[in-house]
């Protein structure tokens, strides 16, 4: 629109010209938003509102005498109210470039000023006290031409080859130097004993290879001669198997041959011996009975009778001996048993037939017939 001026976010806007001025301002300050300003009869200027920067190299000499270099840096603008505004807009808006000089003179002043009341040392190790004391001994006269510090840097402090500061350095340096000394020291033995730690591991790791390799060629060397005994043990085993198997059959065949022994020839031995004995006890006993019958007047018919008869009985259990298969499981005790046994059965057969017929009365005796007198038999039952 025809005279609606607006001002730049960083500007502030002088607009100057008119009977109606406020207070002892010459102008009117408009900022952050536009004004109507009429053509011929006002007159519109700007004003910036930017950071500016300002530079001081200066000379100063301290509490000792001593000359110093001193460099800084200044980050100032103008105030943000209206007052510092006006005061900054009537210093400098013909040539703004002036802030910077003026500003730079300024805090040059008030640099050697404080400079000067203290020493080097104090300098050096306090520049942030040294740049607070310049701010707080400037912000009045800053304040005064409408413009702020945001910040002072002392940059450089420098005793123009005196050697001042070297010398306040060196016992620094020498103990810096010695400390750093140290250190690399400390880290060239902690390196030594870092790598003759590695070196260990690495023989110890070596030696381990070197027992595990060991042990593995010594167990591929015991399964490969494991392996190639196997087919001999083998072989040897197989033939103990059938040494142990024939030797096995020989001992049962031993065993079978001696049983047939016994069962051919030893036990009908025995069979026909007791048979024998059996007969000749049988032949005693006759002629034991035939005494006593001799002896008897009453009996001599009836013990002639089973004298006769006696060797009858006898023969007839003998053949019942020699034909029969006996099966003798204690040997020659057990074969001399049954024949004691048999021999007690017979004698107990004549004793109860005696006792039978002792108790009978007696036969009658048969006249005799061509002058022989026939005898009473007995049936073998």
């Amino acid at each position: 629109m025809f005279g609606y001026r607006v001002p730049a976010p960083n500007e502030a806007m002088l607009i100057s010209g008119g009977k109606h001025s406020k207070g002892a301002s010459p102008f009117r300050v408009v900022t952050g938003h536009g004004a109507f300003v009429m053509p011929v009869f006002r007159k519109v200027r700007f004003l910036t509102l930017s950071m500016c920067e300002a530079e001081v190299t200066e000379v100063c000499v301290t509490k000792q005498a001593i000359a110093l270099t001193v460099r800084a840096v200044i980050a100032f603008k103008v105030g943000n109210d209206t007052e510092s505004i006006v005061n900054a807009g009537q210093r400098f808006l013909s040539d703004q470039d002036q802030m910077s000089v003026l500003t730079g003179r300024i805090f040059a002043g008030h640099l050697r000023s404080i400079i000067g009341s203290m020493t080097v040392e104090e300098i050096i190790t306090e520049r942030q006290k040294l740049a607070t004391e310049v701010l707080d001994g400037s912000a009045v006269e800053m304040a005064k031409i409408g413009l702020t510090v945001d910040a002072l840097q002392i940059q450089s402090i420098d005793d123009m080859k005196l050697g001042y500061i070297a010398a306040m350095a060196a016992p620094h340096n020498a103990a810096i130097q010695r400390d750093a000394q140290i250190a690399q020291a400390v880290a060239n033995q902690t390196a030594a004993e870092a790598e003759q730690k590695s070196q260990r591991t690495q023989a110890e790791y070596a030696r381990q290879t070197s027992i595990v390799q060991a042990q593995y060629r010594a167990e591929v060397e015991a399964a490969q001669a494991e392996a190639a005994q196997a087919g001999p043990l083998a072989q040897a085993k197989a033939q103990q198997e059938v040494i142990d198997a024939r030797t096995e059959l020989a001992q049962r065949e031993a065993e079978l041959r001696q049983q047939q022994l016994v069962a051919e020839v030893i036990k009908p031995a025995d069979a026909e011996a007791e048979r024998i004995r059996i007969l000749a006890l049988a032949e005693a006993e006759r002629m034991r009975v035939q005494a006593e019958a001799a002896a008897s007047n009453n009996r001599v018919a009836l013990d002639r009778m089973l004298i006769d008869q006696l060797p009858q009985i006898v023969k007839e259990a003998g053949r019942g001996l020699s034909g029969a298969n006996v099966n003798i499981l204690n040997g020659a005790d057990g074969l001399g048993e049954m024949a004691a046994g048999l021999v007690g059965q017979g004698l107990s057969i004549l004793d109860s037939v005696k006792r039978g017929l002792s108790t009978s009365p007696a036969p009658a005796v048969a006249p005799e017939e061509n002058g022989q007198v026939t005898k009473p038999e007995l049936t073998q039952s």
